[in-house]
């Protein structure tokens, strides 16, 4: 792997953040609960069953990336080297290199009664959250910090993998959400 400008990869990872948030403010929240809980055409899931999803694994990964920032020191290192899993799972996962499609992992499955508008909410307040996170990350070495992953606790990546993995997933789910409103 070699090693990338850690600000490119921060700006381009707010510019995702933005996006979503934008995107929960103007469309979603404006939505009716009705269409926010209406399901796929495709069977798939509704908008809000998508944000909620996406809402389960800020539960996770967001007090861990805020723990490992807070307990390490502030680094000038300029770059970042994605790691062979933390490459792998950000192309597997990112909906313009991976097209293949995974069932959602158990305590991560959204019910079908959902209170939609809590969930925009929630889904609002992440996106708030994870852009601080990605800010204060600007000054720290995100290959130091290790995050253990949701399905598998002894497999860590790195801080730089790990935000780079949720905010694709982010991207993958709001995807499948914005289809539902066509």
């Amino acid at each position: 792997m070699e090693a990338i400008n850690k600000t490119e990869l921060l700006s381009q990872l707010e510019n995702y953040i933005e996006r979503h948030l934008q995107e929960a403010i103007q469309t979603f929240q404006n939505l009716s609960e009705e269409i926010l809980l209406q399901p796929s055409s495709s069977g798939g899931w509704s908008i809000a069953q998508c944000l909620d999803h996406l809402n389960s694994y800020g539960v996770y990964y967001l007090p861990l990336f805020e723990k490992g920032i807070a307990e390490h020191q502030d680094s000038s290192v300029p770059t970042f080297t994605s790691s062979l899993l933390g490459n792998l799972a950000i192309r597997s996962m990112n909906p313009a290199t991976g097209k293949k499609k995974f069932k959602a992992q158990k305590g991560h499955i959204p019910p079908q009664a959902l209170d939609a508008p809590k969930v925009v909410s929630e889904f609002i307040n992440q996106q708030e959250r994870l852009l601080l996170i990605v800010r204060k990350a600007q000054h720290k070495d995100l290959g130091k910090i290790k995050i253990p992953i949701s399905i598998a606790k002894f497999l860590k990546l790195n801080l730089g993998d790990a935000l780079h993995f949720l905010i694709i997933h982010n991207e993958r789910h709001i995807q499948q959400a914005n289809r539902n409103l066509k």
